[in-house]
């Protein structure tokens, strides 16, 4: 029997894994809740809730690999906390039993001093929040009897990236010739990370044994202000570059005491409003990846968003 690889979650980390994969020949087995997914003859579309352990023994038989890509329900400490443990202790038991490695993509957060260039040997043990979630879903992992994988990416930008500062708060209005408004600072350097970029890299690290049980850094290009990447997006899609300015971080600290939504996401401010910077040449070197050139990577995001209109 061929090896099967399933992908839990049709974001655009687990869309992007699943078509990476089929277009290398491997069949796959896409498990969400509404059995969405890319139309391949090689992927498999099931509808299946992740956090319950009673579904996933039949969903993982036969499967090499498991790429874990689901999200909160929605982005908050909260949310966080109460859905994405449970879903990966399910996920790590039932890989763990079907033999199959389990790869997580992974953000920033937990890393200790993010002031700091952020490398694979970084201290991640950051508290509190949102970002003392991911340490502690770090640490779960680390101890699960299943090998693992984490897979780090900065903020995302790419196909299918909507619901990103690099996503519909940019490329839509840069596209359009409209004013930008970013948050924090349109002027501090930021590592932003193409999604084939983190797909490719997870793949990899899935089919390498020698590269399990480690947390390994997307590849991912040089650092750039949020103002050089709207640009990056002008240039491709051949449009004037847009007016960039900055909501500044006391203003969303105010609006945070009244709306929880934004409150969520002031707690992260700091990303944006002093250097944020990763550096993944070891795990280039290691993964034998490189970053998409950034006039390439901006060409293709340009051409998905104007796809959508």
């Amino acid at each position: 029997m061929p090896e099967i690889y399933v992908v839990t979650g049709a974001g655009p980390v687990g869309w992007t894994v699943a078509e990476q994969l089929a277009g290398q020949g491997k069949r796959v087995r896409i498990l969400t809740r509404s059995g969405s997914g890319p139309e391949h003859p090689l992927i498999d579309r099931m509808s299946v809730d992740v956090s319950s352990p009673a579904l996933l023994g039949g969903a993982f038989d036969g499967a090499a690999a498991v790429f874990h890509c689901i999200h909160g329900s929605a982005y908050a400490a909260g949310a966080w906390r109460k859905e994405l443990p449970q879903a990966e202790e399910a996920v790590l038991a039932a890989a763990g039993k079907a033999g199959a490695v389990v790869v997580f993509p992974e953000s920033l957060y937990s890393y200790s001093q993010p002031d700091a260039v952020m490398a694979e040997g970084s201290p991640r043990e950051a508290q509190g929040g949102k970002r003392g979630v991911r340490t502690e879903l770090l640490k779960a992992r680390a101890a699960s009897p299943a090998n693992t994988v984490s897979v780090v990416a900065g903020d995302f930008f790419g196909p299918r990236v909507r619901t990103s500062h690099a996503g519909e708060r940019i490329v839509p209005a840069v596209l359009a010739g409209k004013r930008l408004l970013v948050i924090g600072s349109a002027d501090q350097p930021h590592s932003f990370t193409y999604v084939p970029d983190l797909a490719a890299a997870m793949i990899r690290a899935a089919q390498t044994a020698g590269l399990w049980n480690r947390v390994w850094h997307a590849p991912t290009g040089p650092a750039l202000t949020q103002r050089q990447l709207a640009f990056a997006f002008a240039e491709a899609g051949r449009v004037a570059a847009p007016k960039v300015g900055a909501i500044p971080g006391w203003l969303l600290r105010i609006i945070g005491v009244f709306a929880p939504g934004m409150r969520e996401v002031a707690e992260m401010l700091y990303q944006f409003e002093r250097p944020f910077v990763m550096d993944s040449r070891v795990s280039e070197a290691s993964l034998g990846l490189h970053p998409t050139p950034l006039p390439e990577a901006a060409a293709a995001t340009v051409a998905w968003w104007r796809a959508q209109d």
